[in-house]
């Protein structure tokens, strides 16, 4: 039986379900794999329409593009806790460091301008980043998002049906599909998740499931740029058991954000490492 690959998108809105899962086979394989792809589309669960076929949306405003640091961490903090209800692990938001995916926002905040320097455009870039990730990620875990995502990634691989299975997640997306896989126990020949936040401590204190490789994973590769402020923290194997089934490789991303997909769907080791799978088992 032939491989299937499924795809899991990552944070933010993204253009429609068809069309994304194209540009994800065109960066990845060069050409449109037509039935071997399936794309869990989960952006509806957040977002009332896709982005129009050109990806454009509206930037951030210049209140939000540049007020200082500490200001953008608690206005992003309170807008993602409204958001998802007013809701959080232990009750309601107090605004201090210790409340739930604070440090990551932080981290990334600063990470973000340290980079920007003094650039207001690529501090935009950079902060809209920040932005959708980390509400995406809130509203996954504490806004009640997280069963409704997973439902989509668990759909798509039972579409999969019986065949050899390749999973590739970006950024939030990653995280639910290790979710899934590890709950399930999918067989898959190949894991690979890119510009994933798995190996960030806060984030890795909320999984439904504890660190180690999915029982079913027989490999994964965990791709990241050293710039990507998503993945902040890019090596997995010391963390997720056992270590010989986990390669973490550091490669360039270029987008504009470092974190862009087709950035890392581009790459040659994520490129071969699918394709040999495909190959070995078409």
């Amino acid at each position: 039986m032939d491989a299937r690959v499924v795809y899991v998108h990552g944070s933010g809105n993204k253009v429609r379900s068809e069309l994304l899962r194209s540009r994800w086979d065109h960066a990845l394989f060069g050409r449109d794999a037509g039935e071997t792809s399936l794309m869990a589309y989960w952006a509806p669960v957040r977002y009332e329409a896709p982005l129009p076929d050109d990806g454009e949306e509206e930037g951030l405003p210049p209140s939000v593009r540049d007020e200082p640091p500490e200001e953008f961490v608690a206005r992003t903090l309170g807008e993602a806790w409204f958001e998802s209800g007013g809701t959080g692990p232990e009750g309601p938001w107090t605004g201090e460091p210790g409340d739930p995916l604070g440090g990551w926002l932080r981290d990334m905040t600063y990470l973000a301008d340290t980079m920007a320097e003094s650039a207001a455009d690529r501090r935009a870039v950079l902060r809209a980043l920040v932005r959708h990730s980390f509400k995406d990620a809130y509203a996954y875990f504490f806004g009640g998002a997280r069963d409704a995502v997973r439902d989509v990634v668990t759909a798509e691989l039972e579409r999969a049906g019986e065949a050899p299975l390749i999973v590739v997640g970006h950024s939030l997306g990653s995280v639910a599909a290790y979710e899934v896989l590890a709950e399930t126990g999918r067989e898959t020949e190949l894991f690979v998740t890119l510009g994933s936040p798995l190996a960030v401590a806060e984030v890795q204190g909320h999984l439904a499931a504890r660190a180690a490789v999915p029982p079913g994973v027989r490999a994964w590769l965990n791709a990241s740029d050293p710039r990507d402020l998503v993945a902040l923290d890019h090596t997995l194997r010391p963390e997720f058991a056992p270590a010989d089934r986990v390669t973490d490789v550091l490669v360039t991303n270029d987008s504009a954000d470092h974190h862009g997909v087709a950035a890392y769907l581009g790459d040659a080791r994520v490129g071969g490492a699918c394709r040999e799978v495909l190959e070995r088992l078409g």
